[in-house]
């Protein structure tokens, strides 16, 4: 039985145990909100792992990508950049390979990972028509099915489907002229097919066929936004629009079919426009879970876009996303190394934590009073130990001429805090 159909019968999992002790939610809640498809746990039934818990009134999750491409298909470099990605605190992660042996290192993946993995399946779909046919226009519906399901059976956690992307929705994308048309490549994957061959969307056509499958495993299916913004300027338009409308009603059909459900949202969005994309996905998903690029800000800063990923990501996660997939600082601009990982994840780590201390999410805060009373003992080994990146903090402290003082060099003898101190006493 799946998670969702156990919170149905009122019965309890060892999983929804485990949530509900790490996550501080009482248990009848949490069974609620499972039932309702407000919180999702993200675990095949296959594999032996702790769920990654998604959704309201819980802390907010990071995902991190991983994954080869063509030039770069180095799978012990894929496995070193998912074990930073791990140490440095994702509760999941994706495997996006699109190059080598791409079977090869999603089992790897799945065997080393200790948090949940998710897939797109259409890069595989896609790469093996164009290697055994010649395009990837030449897919046909049961390619799909086979590979859902191979990739079920082996344990994968959560499937991206871009189900949502339609006939109807690629009229609209014609009549928009936006500056960038699909910036998701499993969308442009799926539209290139739906252009040449005339037809719907296989993804929206058989999603039946893909609920029987993620149901059979557990899967969480997590309905992917072909038509997020690639641009701030493309933000909140009508095809992103339509596409949103059409994967609420997916949703539904998910939570009847007993099949966990999250809604994946841009992209590029600007600071004023971020409020409203969760408030119109919560009302049109039914408080679905939200899962995040970013959203990135602003466009300019390629290099750094782990800063502009990370605004975005606090106020989303204020707001009310749920899930926080990391962007990292070579983001448009190459394959990230295993530092753009460690960057990526802890920036958006600190945007979740940002928005956990403001939602008021139980035990939150106490890190951070943690934190603020070693600083006013200047208990400099504490503050390393307790911060986000000790091995970092430490290289800081260490660079300090005034390391066996009781104060650092930014104030030396005039430490605020030690002068308060003398004071006071």
């Amino acid at each position: 039985m799946t998670q969702v159909e156990l919170a149905k019968l009122n019965k309890t999992s060892p999983q929804m145990r485990y949530v509900s002790k790490d996550e501080g939610m009482l248990l009848e809640l949490l069974k609620t909100r499972i039932k309702e498809g407000k919180i999702v746990l993200i675990k095949n039934s296959k594999r032996k792992i702790n769920p990654c818990a998604v959704g309201e009134g819980l802390r907010v999750k990071v995902n991190a990508n991983v994954g080869t491409s063509k030039d770069s298909s180095s799978i012990d470099k894929e496995l070193r950049k998912m074990d930073v990605a791990i140490k440095y605190g994702a509760d999941a992660v994706m495997d996006l390979s699109t190059g080598g042996d791409i079977k090869k290192i999603r089992r790897l993946i799945l065997k080393n990972s200790t948090v949940p993995v998710g897939t797109v399946p259409i890069y595989e779909i896609a790469i093996m028509a164009a290697k055994k046919r010649g395009h990837i226009s030449r897919i046909n519906p049961q390619d799909i099915l086979e590979i859902l399901e191979a990739q079920a059976s082996e344990g994968v956690d959560f499937f991206t489907i871009h189900s949502g992307i339609t006939q109807g929705v690629i009229e609209r994308l014609k009549k928009q002229k936006r500056l960038i048309s699909i910036v998701s490549r499993g969308g442009s994957f799926i539209a290139e097919w739906m252009i040449v061959n005339k037809k719907e969307n296989p993804f929206y056509e058989y999603f039946d066929d893909i609920l029987r499958i993620a149901k059979k495993y557990d899967v969480t299916l997590s309905l992917g936004d072909a038509l997020r913004p690639g641009s701030i300027a493309d933000a909140t338009d009508r095809p992103q629009m339509q596409e949103l409308i059409t994967l609420g009603e997916l949703a539904d059909r998910a939570r009847k079919n007993n099949v966990h459900v999250i809604i994946e949202g841009p992209g590029h969005v600007p600071l004023d426009q971020i409020e409203a994309n969760i408030i119109l996905q919560k009302r049109l998903c039914n408080n679905a879970p939200f899962y995040v690029l970013g959203p990135l800000v602003t466009d300019i800063a390629p290099g750094y876009d782990h800063i502009t990923g990370a605004i975005g990501g606090a106020l989303a996660a204020f707001y009310g996303a749920d899930f926080l997939c990391y962007v990292t600082p070579s983001e448009h601009l190459r394959i990230p190394d295993e530092e753009d990982v460690k960057n990526g994840v802890i920036a958006s780590r600190i945007a979740g934590h940002a928005a956990d201390i403001a939602k008021r999410i139980p035990g939150a805060l106490n890190w951070d009073k943690a934190m603020s009373e070693l600083r006013v003992k200047r208990d400099w080994k504490g503050q390393i130990k307790k911060s986000i990146d000790p091995i970092k903090a430490a290289k800081y402290r260490k660079s300090s001429i005034s390391i066996n003082k009781d104060f650092c060099t930014m104030c030396s003898d005039y430490c605020s805090m030690k002068i308060m101190e003398q004071c006071f006493k």
